[in-house]
């Protein structure tokens, strides 16, 4: 562990605070972990599985003492505590990093930071979960998950080896860009998708109005191509508003290229829309298998029940013999006298691979992946 960083404050210790608070301490024990939050049950669950040594009331005391502070809050929350850190008077040099899911906003606020004492590292780790507080944090995490970090330009290259070493317990894997860049990927893989996949399950609630069924023919896969619009809106919000620009630009592209498509449909242009649907599976077809992006990908199972009593049981206790654990379940098809599909949700990909093997060796299920 690199001496720089003793004392460290953590801002936030929700699920991606928490979670680096884990990773921290699984590689770096010796460091003394502070954490800071408006949730107190989240701060008291850190503290009492210790993946925080302290809990600090006053933000400002805590400053003065730390050589590290994580900012684990949304970005307009960073951009105020930024503010007010470079107003103090430091007798040190401190170290701050970030997790927000842009970069633009900070990094121009860190760019003119006066503070000599003073050095920031923008950071976004690309991982997450549809669950949140210190109760969802997990130490496995950020694991080959890329993690973004943005140096501001006057920090040295020793530092950002000093934050990458103390955050190596993630098992993260670090990438360096520029803000602009950072900004304009994840605005196209993951903030539109995330507007867009909202939207569809705003236009199918109309419908449901119309016509009640739509609900129950939506629960396959519907539902699953819009996961993520399960996501907190507080933070998508926060993220919107954060990366505006980028974001006015790719939505007016999208909407020139919906007036296409719908211009297509309108001519019955066969040979066009054939072409667009070609390129895209293509395009789909050579994106990398299994690879941790701005998204998450899901750890899903799928495997192939009888509609026997007892059935369910039997997977879930074959997994849990292993001390192999769920995130979630859920039954695709339930029909009698034919296979239903159990839908299984792992926290990461090393325990899908587990579970299948469990099952079609142990159990002789019908497993498959999508």
């Amino acid at each position: 562990m690199s001496e720089t960083f003793r004392r460290v404050l953590i801002v936030g210790t929700g699920l991606i605070g928490g979670s680096l608070c884990l990773s921290i301490k699984k590689e770096c024990p010796q460091a003394i972990l502070v954490g800071m939050d408006a949730n107190e049950s989240s701060l008291e669950e850190a503290l009492k599985v210790r993946a925080i040594d302290e809990i600090g009331t006053d933000f400002v005391a805590e400053v003065l003492k730390a050589d590290l502070l994580l900012l684990c809050t949304p970005v307009k929350q960073t951009l105020s505590f930024l503010k007010e850190v470079d107003k103090l008077s430091l007798m040190r040099p401190l170290v701050i990093s970030d997790v927000g899911s842009t970069k633009g906003e900070i990094m121009g606020l860190a760019e003119t930071l006066t503070n000599d004492q003073l050095s920031f590292i923008g950071g976004h780790p690309m991982a997450g979960s549809h669950k949140s507080g210190f109760i969802a944090a997990d130490v496995d995490l950020f694991e080959n998950a890329y993690y973004v970090l943005t140096p501001s330009s006057t920090v040295s290259a020793e530092t950002v080896d000093r934050l990458q070493a103390l955050l190596k317990g993630t098992r993260g894997k670090f990438v360096e860009m520029t803000a602009a860049e950072h900004d304009q990927i994840t605005g196209v893989v993951s903030h539109l998708p995330h507007i867009i996949a909202s939207a569809l399950v705003k236009h199918n609630q109309v419908l449901v109005k119309q016509l009640p069924m739509t609900k129950k023919l939506a629960a396959g896969g519907f539902r699953d191509i819009t996961r993520i619009a399960s996501s907190d809106p507080a933070m998508w919000t926060d993220i919107l508003l954060s990366n505006q620009e980028v974001l006015v630009a790719e939505m007016k592209d999208w909407q020139k290229q919906m007036a296409d498509i719908l211009n297509w449909l309108e001519r019955a242009d066969k040979q066009t829309i054939f072409d667009f649907f070609a390129s895209a599976k293509n395009a789909r077809d050579a994106l990398p298998q299994r690879k941790s992006g701005a998204i998450p990908a899901f750890n899903d199972l799928f495997v192939q029940v009888p509609d026997h009593p007892g059935e369910i049981a039997k997977v879930t206790g074959i997994l849990a013999g292993a001390n192999v654990s769920l995130t979630n379940l859920k039954i695709i098809e339930n029909r009698e006298d034919i296979f239903g599909t159990l839908q299984l949700t792992f926290k990461n990909q090393q325990d899908v691979k587990i579970a299948f093997n469990l099952l079609t060796k142990d159990g002789g299920y019908t497993c498959y992946e999508k």
